[in-house]
């Protein structure tokens, strides 16, 4: 996803099913204090979020309209959410972190969400950070940011991930011992076999 950020060190990595929120832009006889009270807003969809969900928020990359505050963030937190993933910002930046709820968006602003979004539903497609997400996919989120498993592909992700990674942590011994980096990363069929004899395939 292209935007969201950590906004905090600190918090590891978080994997999790999305729950979905989406915003719209504001009109006018929507975009309310009032709207905040409707069975249909943020708040309705907070209580709604099963327990070790993230939190995944398509609020068309505005930055100038805090999508959530300190409340709201400790309301999630309590209920056991893993983490809010958004790319737009939140406001109340200090409350916010005091939470203890691991946040990746595009920063804060002091603006609520009405000064320019207008909350529309949970739980169906979204767009975050120009890219498609539907309800429990699976979300990475790192201090590198935050990317998206389609729920149909992840047993495909998880084997080919762990051979990746096995392959990786062969090349960094490697480069350890002074092995030049052409033909080694990426690497030639021959890096291929010296590595498959190191590592013979598992029946």
């Amino acid at each position: 996803m292209r935007g969201p950020r950590p906004l905090a060190h600190g918090y590891g990595r978080l994997v999790g099913p999305a729950f979905t929120l989406r915003f719209v832009p504001a009109r006018e006889d929507l975009a309310t204090p009032e709207s905040w009270k409707s069975p249909r807003s943020t708040r309705g969809a907070i209580e709604a979020m099963p327990e070790g969900v993230i939190a995944v928020v398509d609020a068309m990359g505005v930055k100038d309209a805090g999508i959530f505050g300190d409340i709201l963030c400790a309301r999630m937190k309590k209920r056991g959410i893993k983490a809010l993933v958004t790319d737009g910002v939140l406001r109340d930046g200090e409350g916010v972190h005091a939470t203890g709820l691991p946040v990746w968006a595009q920063g804060i602003a002091a603006p609520p969400s009405v000064a320019g979004l207008t909350f529309v539903g949970w739980q169906e497609p979204i767009g975050c950070g120009g890219v498609a997400i539907f309800p429990d996919d699976v979300i990475v989120a790192d201090g590198d940011g935050a990317v998206v498993i389609p729920a149909a592909l992840v047993d495909t992700v998880i084997e080919e991930g762990r051979e990746q990674e096995r392959l990786e942590a062969w090349i960094m011994e490697e480069v350890e011992r002074g092995v030049p980096l052409p033909g080694l990363y990426p690497p030639n069929e021959e890096t291929l076999a010296r590595y498959r004899a190191a590592h013979p395939a598992k029946k």
